[in-house]
């Protein structure tokens, strides 16, 4: 398994745009083959956002890359001045997991 991660450096004052651009999201990605799942992790004392897809191989990220679900997915790019630098790409590939998890939570409110 693999893990791609966006860091993406969100302006202030366009976290909540940024959020609300994934629960509006089309869900293209849900359905590739390989795709396990998708996380949206809000920083706490940093300006980074990451954006975490799980995927089979590597393989699977990269037909996903090459994909016209893809392209319809990143078609209605946001505002340059969403972001306060350049995304950083990076994959990883899991090599230990402990998981206790129960259930699963697709989107989180704020406190």
């Amino acid at each position: 398994m693999i893990v791609v991660m966006n860091r993406s450096p969100v302006a202030p004052g366009f976290g909540e745009t940024f959020e609300e651009r994934f629960r509006n999201r089309a869900g293209l990605i849900d359905q590739e083959p390989g795709f396990i799942r998708n996380e949206i992790l809000r920083p706490l004392k940093s300006d980074y956002y990451i954006v975490k897809t799980y995927w089979r191989s590597r393989e699977d990220f990269e037909r996903w890359t090459n994909s016209d679900s893809f392209r319809q997915a990143h078609a209605n790019r946001p505002p340059a001045e969403m972001f306060t630098g350049p995304n950083v790409l990076e994959i990883h590939e899991v090599i230990q997991q402990t998981d206790r998890l129960v259930t699963t939570v697709h989107d989180v409110d704020r406190p």
